[in-house]
């Protein structure tokens, strides 16, 4: 006799925490709101992150960075709110594929936590300093650094096997190195790492750009440990997720402490994305990446300049 599966309970968890959330809107708490029934903006969130949840997995990206800039460009709701629930929509994606990442070899302990550490203590600044501004200073920046992911995709290459000669004086202390069984080709696979204080440098750098936005940074990881330190790409992509699964999870304790977590925006984020990634998943074999790549870029792109020109006050 097998267990119930928890899915069933998901809506009335939604419905109860939307429902308790509720008084806010009906008294103008949300602005842009006060002419529409409460549940309108909830539903039409749960089906944009749907769609966003099929279209993220096959284009190799995190929910996160595509859902604020998205959200916060076209959806009344106040970029505090958007960004909180952002660091939850990525945390649940990366803590649902982390244990089999583990499991699989494909996630790195050694390698994970000092990145993780310093990405974690730097995501926590970037929150607090993300709070602290002003929404349209954060818009601007926002918008910017959008566009800056954009072309960082576009441009990005992929090594499956980067070649490290030797790895430096800090990656051999930590011992960062390991095996991992490459099913594709059927052997098992050496890796070792190298210019491990630039990767630290780095990932100090993606955690406050992680906080301050409250978008997974996987964007960011993926580059930084396949190109600049040399880890495969598949170690990259796995090691990449446990890492967000810490870096999301300090920042978002300083956006509940703040206050900046409401229930009736993050709870249909996360189950849309979730249920829309496991889509995505079976589509993934089907569709070629490549395609839903260049959507992907183009939603980025007219993303990041709606909240550049929203945050310069030009299309609001």
């Amino acid at each position: 006799m097998t267990a119930a599966r928890p899915w069933p309970w998901l809506p009335c968890l939604a419905l109860a925490l939307c429902v308790h959330a509720a008084p806010a809107f009906a008294a103008g708490g949300v602005p842009g709101t006060a002419d529409v029934a409460w549940w309108v903006w909830p539903l039409a969130l749960l089906v944009v992150c749907f769609a966003l949840g099929i279209v993220a997995v096959p284009a190799g990206v995190g929910g996160g960075v595509l859902f604020v800039p998205i959200v916060g460009g076209f959806f009344p709701f106040h970029l505090d709110f958007i960004r909180g629930a952002g660091l939850l929509v990525a945390l649940a994606s990366a803590l649902a594929a982390g244990p089999s990442l583990l499991r699989g070899g494909l996630a790195d302990l050694r390698l994970a936590l000092p990145l993780a550490l310093l990405a974690s203590a730097s995501s926590i600044v970037g929150a607090l300093v993300g709070l602290a501004l002003p929404a349209s200073v954060v818009q601007i920046a926002l918008g910017i650094t959008i566009l800056a992911i954009v072309a960082l995709m576009a441009s990005a290459k992929k090594s499956e096997l980067p070649e490290v000669g030797a790895p430096d004086r800090l990656a051999a202390a930590l011992r960062i190195h390991g095996v991992f069984h490459d099913a594709a080709g059927g052997r098992d696979v050496h890796w070792k790492v190298h210019r491990t204080p630039l990767g630290l440098v780095l990932f100090t750098g993606i955690g406050m750009l992680a906080g301050m936005f409250g978008m997974g940074a996987g964007w960011a990881n993926v580059p930084v440990l396949n190109l600049v330190m040399g880890a495969p790409l598949k170690v990259s992509a796995g090691t990449s997720s446990f890492i967000l699964s810490l870096v999301d999870s300090s920042a978002a304790w300083v956006y509940l402490n703040k206050g900046a977590v409401l229930a009736v925006v993050a709870v249909p984020s996360v189950i849309g994305m979730m249920l829309g990634a496991r889509i995505g998943a079976r589509l993934l074999t089907v569709l070629k990446a490549s395609i839903v790549r260049k959507l992907v870029l183009t939603l980025l792109l007219f993303a990041g300049v709606r909240a550049l020109l929203k945050g310069l006050g030009i299309w609001v």
